[in-house]
């Protein structure tokens, strides 16, 4: 089955108002109206509507970095999928391992946001992936398990295809060391062999899996290359243009 490849970007907690317009004009830009592959960008929160207004008419979604899983109330600092979406969103990413680790978020949590996600109609981009430890010792599919299955819990068979799944290995994000082609694609075939079993062949074949983790111009088009590996959640290169639209052409 031919899924087509998504690239986001995600810009973490980086750049101010006036370099955040001019990246996401930059990539607007390079990408043109007719790109071959998806292409989104996710800035803070507080710069949303500012990329919106720069990335309309464009072929780039806008994506938020994350969503409080309720429709309104006493929720201090929290956005909903409405208010996203309210700022032209289209993407949101979920269970980032940066929020696992530091906010302490949980698969049953991020299986609430997915349902508000798709609820409001966004794109969820969930994101799994081990630790460095967990990888020494063996646990890589016993982790990433568990979080497909948390992350995914109470998730209807048909709204499973518009779902993307982000693998991150923990000890390649930021890092500089980049899982090889090799160990990427084979937790990529585990993941869709594990959507085959929670879902259906055909879903899982319809399903797409980025990958993201040191992903620079030099390595994306062999990571991307790969049979399960749908597209990239791109970090640190993401805040470069020229960096960003190589890995846009990569794939």
């Amino acid at each position: 089955m031919s899924r087509r490849t998504i690239i986001a970007g995600n810009w973490k907690m980086n750049l101010r108002a006036d370099s955040a317009a001019s990246l996401a004009k930059g990539v607007c830009d390079a990408v043109g109206e007719n790109p071959d592959v998806e292409v989104a960008v996710c800035p803070p929160s507080v710069y949303l509507h500012l990329t919106s207004d720069v990335l309309a008419g464009s072929a780039v979604g806008l994506g938020a970095q994350n969503l409080y899983p309720a429709d309104d109330g006493a929720y201090t600092g929290e956005v909903n999928a409405a208010m996203l979406s309210d700022c032209g969103c289209r993407y949101v990413i979920l269970g980032h391992s940066e929020r696992r680790a530091l906010m302490g978020e949980t698969d049953q949590q991020v299986s609430e946001k997915l349902a508000a996600a798709l609820a409001g109609n966004l794109i969820p981009i969930v994101c799994v992936g081990e630790t460095l430890e967990d990888r020494e010792s063996g646990k890589t599919e016993d982790v990433v398990g568990t979080q497909v299955r948390g992350s995914l819990a109470g998730l209807d068979e048909a709204r499973a295809p518009g779902v993307v799944i982000a693998y991150e290995p923990v000890w390649a994000i930021g890092t500089g060391k980049t899982a090889s082609p090799e160990q990427a694609e084979e937790v990529h075939a585990f993941i869709r062999q594990l959507l085959g079993e929670l879902f259906s062949g055909e879903v899982a074949d319809q399903m797409r899996i980025q990958y993201g983790g040191s992903v620079k111009p030099g390595n994306a088009k062999e990571l991307l290359g790969q049979p399960n590996i749908d597209g990239a959640l791109v970090g640190g290169a993401s805040l470069k243009v020229d960096d960003f639209v190589a890995i846009i052409n990569a794939g």
